[in-house]
């Protein structure tokens, strides 16, 4: 938990000048997010289904004459669908998934031979049935998917996925010119970024771009979908500026481009690679939801005594207007309005905005001391999370005037954003809070929302009470 504001440590708060406005979510590297789009979509899985389910009605001609042959058929069909997998891996044509097919369509048969044994053992399924079965289904099968696999690979080419390439610009530019010379792949590099470009020329005219404006030119002139890595220092040197593209709706895949480090069903003109998992989580957000509602609930029909006597106190030796309301920066860059019990009374409205801290006031009161000291004027935030203005757990919410000076002036600083804010998080556990890095706290509260686990948060909460057994004040 922190105060009503923290303090960054000496030398790391920028110059400030009066803005009135939250820009839109920017991150680092000058690159400002764009309108979020819906992320690329996958190949639908229901044409390979549909020629699957011809295929086991094309094999079906060989149980005439077999006892209950509609009750037959239809458990043939629906084994078959069945054993498809729920995830395709990624091919190219019919021979690559031949054997997964063949072993699919052969457990079927044997299945269907097992039970008609089993249920009606004079009118078992011969040998002969099963094999010229499982032949006429293979080839219909085959024949079925050959055809789907053939009209993707056209719609590729016809509409290739536009890409950016981030690496070292001679690592880049060799890797692009290698995807470009393949287009059955559907992926079409539009752009090299790379922080230091070299002397080499970019391939076919490729525009090498070095800054974040360039590469959002890039992104919204080319519908970009797609992101390259092709050096492992790419997501250390390029994350706030490879996050903001996750954000924005693309897939962003590291490729190995020196050596085969790794094994991968993914393929991209030779290279293996990988998908990285750079856009919002939603897993478990229900549970999240699920955690806030429940904790926070609870907290404020047991804590509702304590809360009362806090409101009285304050109301008796500071005078009335004992909630304080402030507006603060949530999820997606949405304000809302924070409540905490008030400690201290600025000048006006632009003082409250703009001041960072009135941790050592000396005019506030002693009862007001000890509410910041003990972290309890925090307490009427549990209001906010139960309306789901913020959560238990997350980056902690600032004013509009701070996100807007701070997402300029520290890498990742807006990507916070991705979450719901919280009343404590992973950088407050770490002692971040109080007179600390903005830039660390940034890092932490990414690393939070890039590994979050309903286990973590309660970690973090059971932490968070461990440490307001000995409070040092904010």
């Amino acid at each position: 938990m922190t105060a009503e504001s923290t303090v960054p440590s000496p030398g790391t708060q920028p110059g400030f000048s009066p803005v009135s406005v939250m820009p839109r979510r920017e991150s680092g590297a000058g690159f400002l997010f764009p309108a979020r789009r819906p992320p690329a979509r996958l190949a639908s899985p229901l044409p390979l289904l549909f020629a699957d389910g011809l295929a086991a009605l094309a094999g079906a001609p060989a149980l005439t004459g077999a006892q209950h042959l509609p009750l037959l058929v239809a458990l043939l069909v629906a084994a078959t669908l069945l054993l498809h997998p729920r995830r395709s891996l990624p091919v190219h044509g019919v021979l690559d998934e031949l054997p997964v097919v063949c072993g699919r369509i052969a457990v079927a048969w044997l299945t269907l031979g097992a039970l008609a044994a089993a249920y009606a053992p004079t009118h078992a399924l011969s040998a002969r049935t099963l094999l010229l079965g499982f032949a006429a289904q293979t080839a219909a099968c085959c024949s079925g998917r050959a055809a789907v696999h053939l009209r993707r690979r056209r719609a590729l080419l016809r509409r290739p996925r536009a890409a950016l390439v981030f690496g070292p610009a001679a690592t880049a530019q060799r890797v692009a010119a290698a995807v470009l010379r393949h287009p059955r792949y559907g992926v079409r590099p539009v752009g090299v970024v790379a922080e230091r470009p070299d002397h080499l020329a970019a391939p076919d005219g490729l525009p090498v771009l070095t800054t974040g404006e360039e590469v959002q030119r890039a992104l919204i002139q080319n519908g970009v979908r797609d992101v390259l890595c092709v050096h492992p220092s790419v997501r250390t040197v390029q994350g706030p500026l490879l996050r903001a593209l996750a954000e924005s709706g693309c897939t962003v895949w590291e490729v190995d481009a020196d050596s085969p480090s790794y094994a991968s069903p993914e393929q991209l003109a030779g290279f293996s690679c990988r998908r990285l998992d750079w856009g919002p989580r939603r897993r478990g957000s229900l549970a999240k939801r699920l955690l806030d509602i429940t904790v926070s609930g609870t907290l404020l029909l047991l804590l509702s005594p304590l809360l009362l006597v806090c409101a009285a106190v304050l109301r008796l030796t500071s005078g009335p207007g004992v909630v304080f309301r402030q507006e603060r920066i949530g999820k997606d860059g949405r304000p809302f309005t924070l409540l905490k019990f008030r400690t201290h009374r600025p000048v006006d409205a632009h003082e409250s905005a703009t001041r960072w801290s009135v941790a050592g006031e000396q005019q506030m009161s002693r009862f007001c001391r000890f509410l910041r000291q003990t972290s309890l004027d925090e307490l009427l935030q549990l209001w906010n999370v139960l309306c789901g203005d913020m959560s238990l757990v997350g980056p902690r919410p600032e004013r509009p005037y701070f996100v807007s000076q701070f997402s300029q002036t520290y890498p990742g600083y807006a990507a916070r954003h991705r979450m719901r804010t919280g009343i404590t998080g992973l950088a407050q556990v770490h002692g971040l809070r109080g007179d600390t890095s903005i830039e660390d706290r940034a890092r932490f509260d990414n690393a939070y929302i890039d590994n979050w686990s309903l286990w973590q948060d309660v970690c973090i909460l059971l932490r968070t009470a461990a440490a307001l057994v000995r409070p040092t004040g904010s």
